[in-house]
């Protein structure tokens, strides 16, 4: 049964590709556009708005499968440091401090690194 489901691995990943990285553009719509509701419009001076830019750039480019590879190294740099400088100093354990959708943003993006961005994709390697 598993090498049948093996067959459609690529296909796998670029549904994880896509949904992650759809997700990850809305955390960045709602920092820049309030967009979906309860987001908050930071100024340009302050590390929320570049955060909010990274997260819509390079998810719009991991979601379509352009530069797959360098736009999800920034994501994942993104998601680390958010994690140690925003969330980590508030408690030690993830659930606790919020930050557990950071780490997983971090370690999928990193395996999209090595991974590629599987099938239906602008770039396929």
């Amino acid at each position: 049964m598993f090498d049948r489901l093996s067959a459609y691995a690529p296909q796998a990943l670029a549904v994880l590709r896509i949904m992650t990285a759809l997700l990850f553009l809305a955390h960045g719509t709602q920092k820049l556009m309030a967009f979906p509701a309860g987001g908050f419009q930071p100024g340009a001076d302050t590390i929320f708005f570049w955060a909010g830019v990274i997260e819509i750039v390079t998810g719009i480019l991991i979601a379509i499968g352009f530069f797959t590879r360098p736009a999800a190294f920034i994501a994942s740099g993104t998601m680390a440091f958010a994690y140690f400088m925003g969330h980590a100093p508030q408690n030690f354990f993830p659930v606790n401090n919020g930050g557990d959708a950071a780490i997983l943003f971090c370690f999928v993006f990193l395996y999209l690194v090595f991974a590629g961005p599987g099938a239906w994709s602008v770039n396929k390697k």
